[in-house]
């Protein structure tokens, strides 16, 4: 397998396919919200079973992105008088629990991307072991 360029890993990432490979393997085809452990390709292991809290890089990425796209649009709305407070409420509300749905798939695509972007050395394709904090010496 060629090495996997950062260019490759930014492309992988905003299409939710594996960093390593990319094959569109990255969710399973059968729950809308069901992380494959590993790639069946390539057998890149996406979970981290042992690193504690890796998982959160996505959820915070997913609430920024809700935060800063979604919600502070609707409040400078309902400040600025474009929308009714009252309706800028609900949007808000609903918008606040739909959107982290939504963006379930590819946050946790990007959480990939962006962790191996700057640690492209981790990827099993450029030498690494795949597992954060395994390979740091390079």
């Amino acid at each position: 397998m060629p090495p996997v360029t950062r260019f490759q890993i930014v492309t992988r990432g905003l299409t939710n396919c594996c960093p390593n490979c990319g094959a569109r393997t990255l969710f399973r085809t059968d729950a809308r919200f069901r992380l494959n452990p590993a790639c069946p390709a390539c057998g890149f292991a996406f979970e981290r079973g042992n690193d504690e809290g890796f998982f959160l890089g996505s959820m915070s990425l997913n609430y920024g992105v809700t935060l800063v796209g979604f919600l502070l649009p609707v409040a400078l709305l309902a400040y600025h008088g474009v929308m009714p407070i009252r309706g800028a409420a609900i949007v808000a509300g609903v918008g606040a629990l739909g959107v982290p749905i939504l963006l379930y798939r590819p946050s946790r695509s990007w959480w990939l991307m962006n962790y191996y972007f700057f640690l492209p050395h981790h990827l099993p394709a450029n030498g690494g072991t795949g597992r954060a904090g395994q390979d740091d010496n390079r």
